[in-house]
């Protein structure tokens, strides 16, 4: 047994060879030590695991600590371990053990050797193991990882919600609780479940100034995050997605174009992740792509970008993962992928929960689309969610302050919300707020009479978009209060009050609009976007007149408006170049490609054009399981309806998965379910109408036939129509 020195400072390079504190863990050690109940809410990388391993050194007995990943252990006792010459030091009881391994570990704790033992919350409640702790003397319970314990925490466990209960059977000792994130409202749900109200409780500053904030619309997001992370070629980074699908897709993507990429999600076993994990580690892995369960108390200190395919369903799971960059002080870039689809997407999945989480739930998604879709400064805006101001208004690290959007005067549209929240009585959040200034009638208004107030209307001539922006910018000013109790209602500060008083000049942003045009997932669909280079746009235009006036087609059927927009912008001047257009697959690209690719060439080379160093992005051919599926099954002529309730989808995502397909030059032979859809001369009809049609607009097409053709019918007979002619 090593010998405990006298004061945290001796033992700290006594165990851990450090001379010094960070921040406020020598107080918070002392708090523990001293034998009072003890709050921490740290960021990521701010040194919270110190704050319970070095009391438990110091201390009689072994420390108890509650933490919810075996992976998170297991990183956190081989840490321990390394700075011990006994390995009996620190174990962790969990699922993972043998029996044997396990009748190890006690023997260990009862002979005096374990001073920290790492349990999952779900083993603590097994019987066995709360007769054992019973017997043996504990000096603290550690809770990491807190904000499990919350309902309106972003990883919300149930089993968290019986600790205080368990460790009231096991023994009445001191409790510290740790947490990277936690609103104000997620604080008072840990202290009041674990019954330490009067806890002694250590806030540091969220603030982590090397850390860069971006937000970018979901645009080809494989080929953005291909480019970008061989940009950082060697350097350790963590990709966050939603779903297992997409992690490994992802990861494939990733692996097909040379970079050491691996995936890790709840999927993969147990074994396989522990392997991913050390991997990443031991920097046989450059890149981890990853579901939230990575991360969580992993300590690599030189992440040097974040990046989220998926916007994370709240604002505390997304600083905690960014959180994971950067952590030596070094840099740390943090790229979010936003479009409101996501949003939508994930507002569905609280469908059939019970209401309050729903509305917990929907709370969440609002604050991380107001961070997502705000034009002030990102890191002032998340500093204030966590209840912490930044002075002035350009931290100079993130893209709303690198590239600022143009500012007007908010000082009317302000003083305008807080007329209105007064009006509603400070009993309405910003949606009805909203409604009310715009005009719009809803139940709601209905219920309230709120056509008969006098801020009805009274700005009906800006969107709810604009006012939404406008209230965030009254929140974050300090101007309206945001009751998170009743789900978001908002009142008036004393500072919004003197404002209306005597209104001051306040500076609003124009907001980016992030959701329009944008792309979903990693498929090959068209880029909504203007040309960089509007005169070969103009050529590019002019040659696909002549050759589809030449072969007797639409100039839509060669090239898309997109396709050709991406040329003007990457400017392939190879066939392979060209494939890796959006809406230009091998096929399409062999029939019309090497005209372009030729005007191109000459082009670059007559005007000297320095091209950007191309990353292609390897397509994967499993790419879309989809994708093969449904080809497979039109050979062997599957009606469509069919083929969409076998993979679950529904037939506008059917449709969508046919349209990418073709698009990139496949030929698909649909006219057998064609045939069941239409009688007679229908299908020729609609096929004359594209054959002639400048456009291929659906809308058009509708337009046209008087709305005699539903848009599905319309959309089926324009895959035939590309199918056969284009490709």
């Amino acid at each position: 047994m090593i010998k405990v020195a006298v004061t945290p400072k001796d033992a700290l390079e006594q165990f851990f060879g450090f001379t010094k504190f960070k921040g406020e863990q020598e107080a918070i050690i002392k708090s523990v030590l001293q034998g009072e109940n003890t709050f921490v809410i740290m960021p990521t990388g701010g040194g919270k695991s110190l704050c319970y391993q070095l009391p438990a050194l110091m201390s009689e007995g072994t420390a108890i600590v509650v933490s919810p990943l075996i992976a998170l252990m297991k990183n956190q006792v081989d840490a321990l371990r390394g700075f011990s010459s006994d390995d009996g030091v620190a174990h962790f009881l969990n699922s993972s053990l043998t029996r044997n391994e396990a009748l190890k570990v006690k023997e260990d704790i009862r002979s005096g050797r374990t001073k920290i033992l790492y349990v999952a919350p779900e083993s603590l409640t097994k019987k066995e193991n709360v007769e054992f702790l019973s017997e043996i003397k504990i000096s603290f319970f550690a809770i990491d990882e807190a904000h499990c314990i919350s309902e309106w925490g972003h990883d919300f466990r149930p089993e968290y919600r019986r600790l205080r209960t368990i460790f009231d059977e096991i023994k009445r000792v001191p409790v510290i609780a740790l947490t990277a994130t936690a609103t104000e409202k997620v604080q008072e749900d840990i202290l009041k479940n674990l019954d330490i109200p009067n806890a002694k409780t250590y806030k540091a500053s969220f603030n982590r100034p090397n850390l860069y904030y971006e937000v970018r619309p979901k645009r080809d997001v494989a080929r953005e995050i291909t480019r970008f992370v061989k940009q950082h070629d060697g350097r350790s980074g963590i990709i966050y997605c939603l779903s297992r699908k997409k992690v490994e897709e992802v990861a494939e993507t990733l692996c097909v174009n040379g970079i050491k990429a691996l995936p890790y999600h709840a999927g993969l076993d147990a074994n396989q992740r522990a392997s991913h994990q050390d991997k990443f580690l031991m920097e046989d892995a450059d890149v981890i792509v990853a579901t939230i369960a990575f991360g969580m108390g992993i300590d690599k200190p030189d992440v040097r970008f974040v990046i989220h395919h998926d916007i994370p369903k709240s604002l505390e799971s997304y600083y905690q993962e960014t959180g994971r960059g950067g952590r030596d002080g070094g840099e740390g870039k943090c790229i979010t992928f936003y479009s409101y689809k996501d949003i939508e997407k994930l507002e569905k999945f609280l469908q059939g929960k019970p209401v309050a989480e729903q509305e917990i739930g929907k709370q969440l998604l609002q604050d991380t689309v107001s961070y997502a879709e705000t034009s002030m400064c990102r890191r002032k805006y998340l500093l204030h969610y966590f209840g912490e101001e930044l002075p002035g208004d350009n931290c100079g690290s993130c893209d709303n302050c690198l590239n600022p959007q143009e500012t007007v005067d908010a000082q009317k549209d302000v003083a305008l919300i807080l007329e209105a929240v007064l009006e509603s009585k400070e009993r309405h959040r910003a949606k009805f707020i909203c409604d009310l200034l715009t005009g719009t009638e809803t139940s709601e208004m209905k219920t309230y009479k709120g056509e008969s107030w006098k801020t009805y209307g009274k700005g009906s001539d800006k969107d709810v978009r604009h006012w939404l922006a406008v209230m965030r910018l009254t929140v974050v000013n300090g101007y309206l209060l945001k009751d998170i109790e009743t789900y978001g209602n908002l009142s008036l500060t004393e500072k919004g009050k003197k404002f209306l008083k005597k209104p001051t000049k306040i500076l609003f942003a124009i907001e980016r609009d992030y959701s329009a045009d944008t792309v979903s997932d990693m498929d090959n669909a068209p880029v909504r976007t203007t040309a960089a280079d509007e005169t070969l746009m103009k050529m590019l235009k002019e040659l696909r007149q002549q050759i589809a006036k030449k072969k007797g087609l639409p100039p839509y059927v060669l090239f898309q408006d997109p396709s050709l927009e991406e040329m003007t912008m990457r400017y392939p001047i190879t066939m392979e170049e060209l494939t890796q257009v959006t809406g230009v697959g091998p096929g399409k690209a062999q029939k019309f490609g090497k005209p372009f690719v030729e005007l191109i060439a000459q082009y670059v080379e007559d005007n000297e054009i320095e091209r950007e160093e191309e990353v292609t992005v390897r397509s994967v051919v499993k790419k879309s399981g989809n994708k093969v599926h449904i080809i497979q099954n039109i050979d062997k002529r599957i009606p469509l309806d069919g083929i969409a309730r076998s993979k679950g989808l529904s037939m506008d995502d059917l449709l969508t998965e046919l349209e990418s397909i073709v698009t990139s030059g496949t030929k698909l032979d649909i006219v057998y379910h064609l045939n069941e859809v239409f009688e007679g001369d229908t299908q020729d009809e609609i096929m004359d109408y594209f054959r002639e049609s400048e456009t291929d607009d659906i809308e058009a097409a509708r337009v046209e036939f008087d709305g005699d053709y539903s848009e599905e019918e319309l959309r089926m007979v324009r895959l035939r129509f590309m199918s056969e002619v284009a490709n």
